[in-house]
């Protein structure tokens, strides 16, 4: 479990009782004002705890559902338009308009730890989306893999995310020849 130095205050006490379990073993400074009781705790768990409000997407999604074997060199991350920069070097923002931001939020787990990522339908969506700011290799790679998926995909739900999105008429198109 996470906590902050807030929340370790008020266990333990004052700064010198937080060091005395950190001594100990018994607790782990991860990084400035974030402790844990286990130092084995994935970087994307840490990630995800930073910005609760922030979506997993783009390569570390694709990552993430083994629709890509390219190692992600940050943490894409989506929020709302209207959030606050994160100022993180581990990761890239992407702002998501207000009316098509929560659609496909699910929720994944690694190693024990939960944090939001797209589901595989918004996912395609988005790559169908971003097709002109990805590589080439990427975009094919990740849309083959998505067209051997096409059977367990909920294709009512691509459907009605391709809508919700703007340029929406494109992305039905190109859905339609290129995966479909």
């Amino acid at each position: 479990m996470l906590k902050t130095r807030k929340e370790c205050l008020q266990e333990y006490g004052s700064d010198y009782y937080i060091q005395q379990k950190i001594d100990a073993g018994e607790l782990c400074r991860l990084e400035k004002g974030i402790f844990a009781e286990d130092a084995h705790v994935p970087e994307l768990a840490l990630i995800s705890w930073k910005y609760p409000k922030a979506v997993v997407t783009m390569l570390s999604a694709f990552y993430y559902y083994g629709l890509t074997d390219t190692v992600p060199d940050r943490y894409d991350l989506a929020t709302d338009r209207d959030a606050a920069k994160i100022a993180d070097r581990r990761v890239r923002q992407f702002f998501m308009p207000t009316e098509s931001f929560g659609l496909g939020i699910t929720s994944a787990e690694e190693n024990g730890w939960s944090f939001q990522i797209y589901d595989r339908e918004r996912m395609l969506i988005e790559l169908l989306r971003r097709k002109s700011k990805l590589s080439f290799d990427l975009y094919k790679e990740v849309l083959l893999n998505y067209r051997k998926l096409i059977p367990q995909l909920d294709i009512q739900k691509i459907q009605d995310y391709a809508l919700a999105v703007p340029k929406s008429n494109v992305i039905l198109n190109t859905l339609q020849t290129e995966v479909l």
